[in-house]
């Protein structure tokens, strides 16, 4: 096989293997323990194939760049795939001086909870989809650009809507 050969098979092979581990990362997270034993078995069959490949042929620096390339951009598109294709919940919560009512919220089709509220301030959460955060993002700056608010991602949701 010429060297060209080697080191574009290098470095596609390791851009599926590595995006196949960024998506079973996510998976892993939650949950998703069928989905992420096959694409286990599909990754490391991939990587065997490189690194056998890589260390079977003689050291060259354009063969480990092709591996380390191929590393990184599978790295790069993995996330990509996540983030487009993968769909993701989040829990979001709100701690502010200035919200004092759901409505608005409400209003834009979000579920919302108070959970705590004095005189000074208000605790909301909020649970949404990754598609539609900014749009919840922008509405809570109109309502308090200067509230607190976190965001985590959320496994499971059981009963309520999105």
């Amino acid at each position: 096989m010429t060297l060209l050969f080697i080191c574009l098979k290098i470095f596609f092979a390791r851009i599926l293997d590595v995006s196949l581990n960024t998506i079973r990362t996510t998976f892993v997270l939650r949950g998703k323990t069928f989905i992420v034993a096959i694409i286990a078995f599909l990754e490391i069959t991939i990587w065997f194939l490189v690194a056998r490949t890589a260390l079977n042929t003689e050291l060259n620096i354009f063969i480990v760049l092709s591996y380390s390339g191929g590393y990184t951009t599978g790295t790069i598109i993995g996330t990509i795939i996540t983030d487009k294709f993968i769909k993701t919940n989040l829990e979001i919560i709100v701690i502010s001086t200035k919200i004092k009512t759901t409505k608005k919220i409400k209003d834009s089709d979000f579920g919302v909870s108070i959970l705590n509220k004095d005189a000074n301030k208000t605790m909301l959460l909020i649970e949404t989809n990754k598609k539609r955060l900014s749009e919840l993002t922008n509405l809570l700056n109109k309502l308090d650009n200067t509230a607190f608010i976190t965001i985590k991602e959320t496994r499971t949701i059981i009963n309520g809507y999105m």
